[in-house]
């Protein structure tokens, strides 16, 4: 009797601090749109249970295009964004949402500009059609701004389509309802592999910073929810950290999505490793571009710097929890 009871009470005990420990795990809901780059990050810190280790119950959302996860922002349906920096910008100018830019992990373009093997220079668009996922969405703002770089003018010289994620877009270039997209860098080998592609740029190589992936929350929830919002910068730190010094985590990742070519993923693990900021602070040159290349008129005069704050990012900064993490 004596054993049945002590027995009952180490359970009881045990299941106290689970209850304890679940209560004090911070829950929220994160959205994202896009696939490959704008997911792998995210993956690795869900892999290796990175949320968690930081007080976190994180429950990712995924959305077909950054318009539509914007009109989940505004409906307070998510409480955070980390892939579609440009689309959450252009909710924020519309005056629909106070937001603010927490972090940018990449600040440059990233995807490939794919197009028909006929087409051999950027003038060559001219009267195509080139897909995005929807109208509004980073895709849409990106190749827009693209095609004004390279001197050609998004609504008169050619046909701009929403046709969904990159896969979508994959399956429209290679049966030919699009002549040109944007494609990740994890999935450029597959539509190279079908023949009807060639890559007419590679953005990344464009002089410019770009605020394109990143955390985004209202600025109601960093003032109210401070903490909350450190811990989850922590968890994408570390997660950068994981992301650059453990590729065989982040290659069980790319299998799982269908990369399954050793020399494919190397590629691909290089490049994103490569582009992820150790200390991934928002800058006003980065999110000034984001703001220039939206289609809004009230962007024009937007500054960077009422649309990020650096602030949590600088004082996890100083508190040498990143150089920590590197070993520093």
């Amino acid at each position: 009797m004596a054993i049945r009871s002590a027995a009952f009470l180490v359970a009881f005990l045990l299941t106290c601090q689970f209850s304890v420990g679940a209560l004090q795990a911070q829950s929220m809901v994160l959205g994202y749109s896009g696939s490959g780059i704008s997911t792998d990050l995210r993956r690795v810190i869900e892999k290796e249970k990175i949320w968690k280790k930081h007080g976190l119950n994180v429950r990712s959302v995924y959305f077909i295009s950054g318009g539509i996860l914007s009109r989940a922002m505004a409906s307070g349906d998510i409480s955070v964004s980390d892939s579609d920096v440009p689309a959450m910008l252009n909710l924020a100018v519309s005056g629909l949402l106070d937001l603010k830019v927490i972090a940018v992990t990449i600040n440059r373009l990233e995807h490939y500009f794919i197009v028909h093997k006929a087409i051999a220079r950027p003038e060559d668009l001219k009267g195509k059609r080139v897909a995005v996922s929807g109208i509004g969405s980073a895709s849409d703002i990106t190749t827009r701004m693209v095609l004004r770089f390279w001197k050609l003018n998004p609504e008169k010289d050619l046909t701009i389509l929403a046709s969904g994620n990159t896969p979508t877009r994959i399956a429209a270039l290679t049966v030919g309802h699009v002549d040109a997209g944007l494609v990740s860098p994890d999935h450029v080998n597959r539509v190279l592999a079908t023949g009807c592609c060639r890559i007419l740029a590679d953005l990344a190589e464009l002089p410019m910073d770009y605020a394109r992936f990143g955390v985004v929350m209202p600025t109601a929830m960093l003032r109210e929810q401070r903490e909350t919002a450190r811990k989850l910068l922590n968890a994408y730190i570390e997660g950068i950290q994981t992301f650059k010094s453990r590729p065989e985590v982040v290659f069980s990742v790319l299998k799982e999505e269908g990369i399954k070519d050793p020399k494919v993923a190397k590629e691909v693990y290089d490049r994103v490793s490569k582009s992820l900021r150790e200390y991934p602070v928002p800058e006003p040159k980065g999110i000034q571009s984001a703001l220039d290349s939206l289609p809004s008129p009230k962007a024009r005069s937007a500054k960077a710097e009422d649309f990020m704050d650096a602030s949590l990012i600088e004082d996890i900064r100083k508190s040498g929890f990143i150089d920590r993490l590197y070993g520093r």
